[in-house]
């Protein structure tokens, strides 16, 4: 069985969480607190960067390569996935989903998820230094989710899925990083309802309702965070 290190709102961890979820591919969690950079885990990725894939013969650090290992071992199965591999189509196809994993798990991780989680998560998770979050890069963070808000718009309202025809490790990325940002409440979702449609997609696949279970103890998601029809 493999194994993956991980934090529940670390949304590289949790894109690599649904993909092995829709590749139906047993997985042990083993969690991880990113702001502790304990020598343990140091010793196992010394970028100190989750997710971390453990297979027995291997070890596999960060969503980039995890997601090219996953799909190198699915290729050669003689029954794949019925919605296809992680990186569907022609290379022409499989390059556009490259470059939008590229953009939720580097561009908007940037510019959204790693400061709201910085904000709002680790600043109360951290007992050495707790800190109340600042309103002024809450502001920030927040104009910043609007224009990814509306680039997903863009992809959406052009396809059936964000990359294409097909679901694809592009859509996994997306819906990672607006989990994390929808459990502390700051998706605008009554402004963007091609997003919220193409979410609710997502988010109503069994390979998603692990995501949905997850909990900090002491913040609780808002009531939409579970709700299929929100």
């Amino acid at each position: 069985m493999y194994s993956l290190t991980h934090f529940r709102l670390c949304p590289h961890s949790r894109s690599i969480r649904v993909a092995l979820g829709e590749l139906e591919t047993e997985v042990e969690l083993v969690e991880e607190f990113p702001w502790e950079w304990r020598e343990a885990f140091l010793a196992l990725n010394p970028a100190g960067e989750l997710p971390v894939l453990q297979t027995g013969a291997s070890v596999v650090c960060g969503a980039y390569a995890i997601s090219e290992f996953l799909a190198d071992e699915r290729a050669g199965e003689e029954t794949p996935r019925e919605d296809g591999p992680l990186f569907p189509g022609n290379p022409a196809k499989r390059a556009e989903v490259r470059r939008l994993v590229d953009w939720f798990h580097g561009k908007m991780n940037r510019e959204v998820t790693r400061e709201l989680l910085a904000e709002k998560v680790y600043s109360r998770m951290r007992p050495d230094v707790p800190q109340a979050p600042d309103t002024g890069v809450l502001r920030a963070i927040r104009a910043n989710l609007r224009y990814h808000m509306s680039y997903l718009t863009h992809l959406a309202d052009q396809h059936g899925w964000l990359a294409g025809d097909d679901l694809s490790f592009a859509d996994m990325a997306a819906a990672a990083h607006l989990s994390c940002a929808d459990y502390l409440g700051e998706v605008p979702w009554d402004d963007f309802p091609s997003v919220r449609t193409w979410y609710s997609r997502i988010k109503s696949r069994k390979a998603f309702r692990p995501i949905l279970t997850d909990r900090l103890p002491g913040l609780p998601p808002p009531l939409i965070y579970t709700d299929l029809d929100f």
